[in-house]
């Protein structure tokens, strides 16, 4: 049995949440937090996942550096003063033995790219469980253009959420 099918048929609702993001940044890994506003799982009848949502605050991005947080409100990376929400919304699932392998539409700065990484479950119970999914994107196919060496060509996404029957 895998750990997708440990979840009970229905909706589930994302409670405590997180989203974390690693990347280069001249010569250094830089790690930051965006604030995840909501996020909905559907399960179907043999533990398929029907679907995924989540929406993320990227204007309250926080990188740990003011002047830098600053900088990615700017046209040219994030425009977060224009777009400042990023959603994620999967179209695909293929069962893991640890959770799903999702693909999705990730939409930000008023554009859209495909997203895929996994999504593994942890900590299930009747009441609960901790999913916690992993994607690498790459930040110019959303149109997001700087020296490599200035910012990495990809950036480490990790969400983790505590999801409950809705």
């Amino acid at each position: 049995m895998t750990a997708a099918t440990t979840l009970a048929a229905g909706a589930w609702r994302a409670t405590r949440c997180s989203a974390t993001f690693q990347v280069g940044n001249l010569g250094r890994v830089v790690t930051g937090t965006v604030p995840v506003t909501s996020g909905t799982v559907e399960i179907g009848e043999h533990g398929e996942l029907l679907s995924v949502h989540g929406t993320l605050d990227l204007g309250a991005i926080d990188t740990g550096n003011a002047k830098r947080d600053l900088d990615l409100r700017k046209p040219r990376l994030l425009d977060l003063d224009r777009h400042p929400v990023m959603t994620f919304t999967a179209t695909s699932a293929a069962p893991t033995d640890r959770g799903w392998l999702v693909t999705g539409t990730l939409a930000a700065r008023g554009t859209t790219t495909e997203l895929s990484g996994a999504a593994e479950l942890s900590e299930v119970d009747a009441g609960s469980a901790v999913l916690t999914a992993t994607a690498r994107l790459d930040r110019r196919t959303l149109g997001i253009r700087a020296p490599g060496f200035l910012i990495s060509r990809y950036v480490d996404i990790t969400v983790t959420a505590t999801i409950r029957p809705a």
